[in-house]
């Protein structure tokens, strides 16, 4: 998404643990590709702090490097000392050529200190270990 240019933008770095439950199947009326669903917790460190839970979707073949998620987190804490909350959609895609991961605020759900919010968010993974860029504006 992008944003007048007449909007200052921040952008901040930090860290997060993410726990994501067991799979449980979406029951389906037709045959087709299965769905998993699985609950994700997380956890923020820096500039961004507090914790999120969200629904996460799957399909394809992970073990074959071929899949794809969604998902929405609901994030409540602190964001450069504003305090409130905001959601998050995500989408991610892997294939044998590369993955591509997309995370974007959900628009018209920043609350408290944070209304207005917008944003995306960059996620690496290095050595086990999960990091944010964040790079947000308010509308």
């Amino acid at each position: 998404m992008q944003s007048s240019s007449t909007q200052e933008r921040f952008s901040v770095s930090g860290d997060f643990t993410v726990t994501i439950g067991p799979s449980s199947d979406v029951v389906s009326a037709i045959p087709g590709p299965a769905i998993g669903r699985h609950v994700l917790i997380k956890q923020y460190q820096g500039p961004l702090e507090g914790n999120s839970q969200g629904e996460m979707l799957t399909a394809g073949r992970p073990a074959e490097g071929m899949a794809s998620y969604v998902a929405i987190e609901s994030v409540q804490g602190m964001l450069d000392q504003r305090t409130g909350g905001f959601a998050l959609a995500h989408f991610g895609q892997m294939s044998a050529g590369g993955e591509a991961l997309s995370v974007n605020v959900v628009p018209g759900s920043g609350t408290g200190e944070l209304s207005g919010l917008m944003g995306e968010m960059n996620i690496h993974r290095a050595s086990g270990k999960h990091s944010y860029t964040f790079t947000y504006w308010f509308a």
